[in-house]
């Protein structure tokens, strides 16, 4: 009961998230250990997995590529909603990588999902993938000076996006093609920014899929779009 109420206290009086004061957070059915190195995992991309990105995908998957992949929350569902694939799991941060180790040992997926250290696809030489998947920062530079205490015990890299909140998300649109395979699939979550977005690509035929959040908080490209 005292280590109920420290927590219950430390919930109350210093606003820190529940999921890093149990190290655990879920997602989809699915545990992950959490601890300030990564943000809380909470994506809709999640929603999406569950359907196996049915109806968009009209290709097999072998390769799945998580971007900013933090605890590895993705690259885990990825790997469990496509059992034949290999996962690749990039983030920048290298304390967020170790956390992905962490949770890929725990559902024993270390064969399967492979952690790298790049900035998005810098360290992956000529590798494609049937599917990228991608949760980056996209906060704008407005919304994160008014975040409530508690999303400021997450690491600020994760969630800063830039003044507009799409400075990542445009270099992603612009890259991810070339290393995609003719048909494959970008699933990416961009919060509150699909007007933004579509005022900054304009002839993109993004598709908006419909998540617990509404249509609007993930979008879907398929290869080739320019």
């Amino acid at each position: 009961m005292k280590q109920i109420g420290s927590l219950i206290r430390k919930r109350i009086e210093k606003r820190i998230p529940v999921p890093y004061l149990l190290n655990e957070a879920w997602l989809a059915d699915h545990a992950f250990y959490v601890d300030r190195r990564v943000i809380i995992p909470r994506s809709h991309i999640a929603e999406l997995l569950g359907q196996k990105l049915q109806p968009w995908l009209r290709r097999p998957v072998r390769r799945v590529l998580d971007l900013c992949s933090g605890s590895g929350c993705l690259a885990i569902l990825a790997a469990h909603a496509f059992p034949g694939a290999k996962v690749d799991a990039v983030d920048l941060s290298k304390p967020a990588l170790a956390v992905a180790r962490k949770n890929v040992g725990k559902y024993r997926l270390s064969t399967r999902v492979r952690l790298i250290r790049s900035d998005l696809f810098e360290a992956l030489g000529e590798e494609r993938y049937d599917v990228i998947l991608t949760n980056p920062p996209y906060v704008t530079a407005a919304a994160m000076r008014k975040l409530p205490p508690e999303y400021r015990y997450e690491p600020g890299m994760a969630l800063a996006g830039g003044r507009d909140g799409l400075v990542l998300v445009e270099k992603i649109i612009r890259e991810a093609e070339g290393r995609l395979s003719a048909g494959g699939l970008l699933v990416c979550e961009i919060g509150d920014g699909r007007p933004a977005l579509e005022r900054a690509c304009p002839k993109l035929d993004f598709l908006w899929p419909q998540t617990a959040a509404g249509a609007g908080h993930v979008f879907v490209l398929q290869a080739p779009w320019h």
